[in-house]
């Protein structure tokens, strides 16, 4: 899972890189696990790539479409995100 995360969000840097963009533009990601107890292996990697404010996150767990996938991660980014980031916290 680490290795198949990692691979995932590389290749998400390098086609936000295309558009101009970096992962500090991403504002949500909506990552599907095969496995729930895969998570706390794919989360170490997730947390390498992003930095506070992290981008919003939904995981969910079920079956991919893609044989031999243990990942997916779908990304919305918005360019100057990082740059307009509001964290909204509790007392």
């Amino acid at each position: 899972i680490r290795a198949q995360t990692r691979h995932v969000l590389t290749t998400i840097e390098t086609i936000l890189a295309l558009a101009g963009l970096g992962l500090d533009d991403v504002v949500k990601t909506t990552v599907m696990l095969t496995d729930w107890r895969h998570y706390g292996a794919y989360n170490e990697v997730y947390r390498a790539f992003f930095t506070a404010p992290y981008p919003a996150r939904s995981t969910v767990s079920g079956s991919l479409g893609i044989l031999g996938a243990l990942i997916e991660i779908e990304a919305i980014a918005m360019a100057g995100a990082h740059a307009t980031a509001i964290v909204a916290t509790s007392p």
